[in-house]
């Protein structure tokens, strides 16, 4: 592992470099990719690095989308807005994530998870577009520290008690408090109704690059510390897991109608974000096999639909400085072959075939339905007005007639196409490999 850690490293001197950074970047994760195997346990690469399915794939997701981050964020290379800060941020946040998902150290684990919002919060401040962008890096940094405290000392109680800080040894006598310190902040990074304030604040403020990361990477943090903590307390924390299914097939449902009223495209996204982690939560919270390898298949569908979306929203913000829905409006009339792409993606954000998000919604059903057979209400709703605000997203920003305050809007350039491209290609091929995806139960 020591190996793709020094080559990060040693991409230092091409942060002068705007496409070379960014093909290397590219390069990086095409060569882990099939250069690492991916069993079924979890495999030591050397000394505390460990890695299994759930940890390569996130780990290739992660270098796939800074790629794309890079490829997205040309209007910082094209003004020239510090781009050499902005690469030396996001290679930096590339770095820490890699540690985060391939450590099977509890302590280290932690100190890596929280150190990723810090260039985060630089990516927010830095290039971000409003004033408001200082309030959503504060709501950010003080939610994940509030819940994150916590879990640190939860942590230091359970070494104390195992001589080790690896989930893979450890063998605790967890109670509810124990529990619910363990698994409370990687509810707020997932994140769960009640604490999920901070998203939709960081995702507006937030550039396209900041938007990108935060929706194809951070969320899936909550959901890959879950996996982690019930490596080692499945046995207790299933005890306690309904609280937390029922708050999130609640949020699945109850965030679906707040996304009917949004009247900001980027806010829009966002709390869907927000619904389909809460199918996130209730698949791992439903405690079965159905609902973990369906939580894992909707992460990495819901990693590239949602970045993808944001993309677009970006593509129309630099065209018409707003992102409001009543301005953005007749966009099939100009940018017809953007709104193809407007069509495909709203299509696969309401699980649509052959989509990741159908295959893991319909393992989450599956498990939930296993579970309880009440829940179909919910499920029902949650389903239906997923589809709801995917349509009404969908035909306020290309149905309609154009704003007549507009004289001329710049067609889609190739490199807008490539981009949004090489989210729905993996999006909807890698269902192909499906039988793959349950290799780690």
């Amino acid at each position: 592992m020591m190996k793709f850690i020094l080559w990060l490293v040693f991409l230092a001197p091409l942060l002068n470099n705007f496409y070379l950074f960014m093909l290397s970047i590219m390069l990086f994760t095409f060569i882990f990719l099939y250069s690492i195997n991916c069993f079924t346990y979890i495999s030591c690469c050397s000394g505390l690095f460990g890695v299994d399915l759930i940890s390569y794939s996130l780990i290739g997701l992660t270098g796939w989308i800074i790629f794309l981050m890079v490829l997205a964020s040309y209007s910082v290379y094209s003004s020239n807005n510090n781009i050499c800060e902005f690469l030396f941020v996001l290679l930096f946040l590339f770095m820490m994530l890699i540690l985060t998902f391939s450590l099977d150290n509890l302590f280290l684990f932690y100190l890596f998870f929280e150190m990723s919002i810090i260039p985060t919060l630089f990516l927010i401040f830095g290039w971000g577009y409003q004033p408001e962008r200082l309030h959503a890096g504060y709501y950010l940094l003080f939610y994940t520290l509030f819940a994150s405290l916590p879990l640190l000392l939860g942590l230091f109680y359970l070494s104390h008690f195992s001589f080790t800080f690896s989930y893979l040894y450890l063998s605790p006598s967890l109670n509810f408090y124990l529990c619910l310190v363990l698994i409370f902040a990687f509810l707020v990074s997932a994140p769960m109704l009640f604490v999920h304030f901070w998203l939709p604040k960081a995702h507006v403020e937030a550039p396209v690059s900041g938007s990108m990361i935060l929706a194809a990477v951070l969320l899936k943090l909550g959901g890959y510390g879950l996996y982690r903590v019930f490596y080692f307390g499945y046995e207790y924390i299933s005890g306690y897991s309904y609280l937390f299914l029922n708050i999130g097939l609640f949020s699945s449902f109850m965030v679906g109608v707040l996304c009917l009223y949004q009247v900001d495209i980027k806010s829009l996204i966002a709390y869907s974000s927000v619904a389909h982690m809460g199918l996130v939560i209730c698949g791992i919270m439903s405690c079965n096999s159905f609902g973990f390898v369906g939580s894992f298949i909707l992460i990495m569908g819901h990693a590239f639909c949602s970045s993808a979306l944001f993309c677009l929203a970006n593509i129309l913000y630099e065209r018409t400085s707003s992102r409001s829905l009543f301005i953005n409006k007749g966009m099939l009339s100009c940018l017809p072959g953007m709104s193809f792409f407007w069509f495909l993606l709203c299509s696969n954000n309401m699980a649509a075939p052959p989509s990741l998000n159908l295959l893991g919604e319909v393992f989450i059903i599956n498990s939930l339905m296993g579970w309880a057979n009440v829940l179909f209400v919910l499920i029902m709703l949650s389903s239906f007005f997923a589809c709801c605000y995917s349509l009404y997203m969908y035909a306020l920003v290309n149905h309609g007639s154009l704003y007549s305050g507009y004289t001329f809007l710049m067609p889609g350039v190739l490199r807008e196409y490539v981009l949004i491209l090489l989210h729905w290609i993996p999006l909807n091929f890698l269902v192909l490999s499906f039988s793959s995806f349950s290799l780690f139960i």
